[in-house]
């Protein structure tokens, strides 16, 4: 399906773009009089025995009332949950960590990656460390989604230091570098810091250039980033679980790098924290986390790709696809929408993607997709917690999925949650980690030592 609507001109060849109460029943028991025999003249024969007296029964107390569940706030992960479930009562997000784990405890050695690759810790004492961006000056810009601050992290004559470089703000998740100027995605504003690298110290003040956006906390925070069109891109999210959408929510908007020309690419899209450009074919590819309460192993998150702008991907009426939504799919068939070009697993949490486009790994990496699958907490058997590798065909469809790093999942419990990815110009990735607050660096072949260690 692509929805009508007025788009601004593209750059040729781009194709751009998450009891009831219960009450007692009381039931009232008249009591019954005993039965009295009627008087009887005589002579008479023998009257019958007087009947037993009955004796009335004795009054049940009314069971109390179960106390009524709280209201749930609105957009809830937790609204949906099948109630009277055992095992989905059990299930509920996984908090983060308050604070950030202490270098020497991060458990980098239960990590695993293929023969030939190194994971490092590069940058470590960043409380929530989400969106990665990186500076002409080689300045990585980190954001976080439950602090209040947008972290800095410098690498001058061999020494790399961590710097809040702004606090204060309200959900800075998403982060995006162009021509010496920051721009920063809140939950319902975006913003900018000009020059920002001679100003990693000050507590520059960021000047807002687009606020209108709504203020759903579900889904609210956004991810950021720049096309090859010299556009910002963010999504706008589903508003709660799986909720219909108006001309506010579950979309991609675009708009010129000063706040202005803002416009509506993409709809149907439930929750997307991560996206990229084929580097060949200037197609948007993004990753979409699908709804929660459907099924522990239904629906699969999804990789999509955006060929034509205004395209509709399906949410809440149709995921991964080919389920229709049992609340929303009446009346709609999953023919009408985009369907994903690769599953990515139940409630993955896919997150972060890059294309590598960097020449420090095997020739078979090159032009791929690394994606960062934060895990998921709505399954009793948890899933994912690792980088994902996805390979393409020449065509830029998806030929095969593999995890690419394991380990951040330990026995069903987190030891790290990975959140996106980044190329850095010597062609190794980074990788932020929200649960310990970190930046590991993976890099391939010998000798390939962090920078500042």
């Amino acid at each position: 399906m692509i929805r009508r609507i007025s788009a601004g001109p593209l750059l040729a060849g781009a194709l751009c773009l998450f009891a009831a109460s219960a009450v007692a029943q009381q039931q009232d028991s008249a009591a019954q009089a005993p039965a009295t025999p009627a008087p009887v003249a005589a002579p008479t024969p023998p009257p019958a025995a007087a009947p037993a007296a009955v004796p009335a029964p004795t009054p049940v107390a009314a069971a109390p009332a179960a106390p009524a569940a709280p209201a749930l706030p609105p957009g809830s992960p937790l609204i949906g949950r099948p109630a009277g479930n055992e095992a989905a009562s059990k299930l509920a997000p996984v908090p983060s960590p308050p604070l950030a784990t202490a270098a020497d405890k991060i458990q980098l050695d239960l990590l695993k990656a293929p023969k030939g690759f190194t994971i490092e810790l590069y940058a470590s004492g960043m409380p929530n460390a989400r969106s990665l961006a990186l500076s002409d000056k080689g300045t990585v810009f980190v954001g976080s989604r439950l602090q209040d601050k947008v972290y800095a992290i410098t690498n001058k004559d061999g020494k790399r230091q961590v710097h809040v470089l702004v606090s204060g703000l309200y959900r800075p998740n998403g982060v995006a570098f162009k021509n010496g100027t920051l721009y920063i995605a809140e939950l319902s504003q975006i913003s900018k810091i000009d020059n920002v690298d001679d100003k990693i110290d000050a507590s520059p003040k960021p000047v807002v250039i687009y606020s209108d956006l709504p203020k759903d906390e579900a889904h609210g925070w956004k991810f950021l980033a720049i096309g090859p069109d010299s556009k910002l891109y963010f999504e706008v999210g589903q508003p709660g679980n799986n909720v219909l959408h108006d001309d506010a929510h579950g979309q991609l908007r675009r708009m010129n790098l000063d706040g202005s020309g803002a416009e509506k690419i993409a709809f149907g899209i439930r929750n997307t924290v991560g996206f990229d450009w084929n580097p060949k074919t200037k197609e948007l590819y993004f990753t979409d986390n699908g709804r929660d309460w459907l099924s522990e192993d239904l629906p699969n998150d999804e990789l999509n790709r955006i060929t034509k702008i205004g395209q509709d991907f399906g949410a809440p009426y149709c995921y991964q696809g080919n389920i229709a939504d049992p609340e929303f799919g009446w009346g709609h068939s999953c023919s009408e929408f985009v369907p994903p070009i690769a599953l990515m697993g139940p409630h993955a949490a896919a997150l972060g993607m890059r294309f590598y486009t960097g020449t420090m790994f095997p020739a078979e990496y090159r032009g791929q997709i690394f994606v960062a699958r934060h895990g998921s907490w709505n399954k009793t058997n948890k899933y994912g917690g690792d980088i994902a590798l996805v390979t393409l065909n020449k065509d830029g469809s998806v030929k095969s999925v593999e995890p690419f790093i394991t380990g951040f999942l330990q026995n069903n419990n987190y030891i790290g949650r990975p959140v996106d990815v980044m190329n850095l110009p010597d062609g190794s990735m980074l990788i932020s980690d929200d649960w310990n607050g970190a930046v590991y660096r993976v890099t391939y072949g010998p000798n390939k030592k962090v920078a500042g260690r």
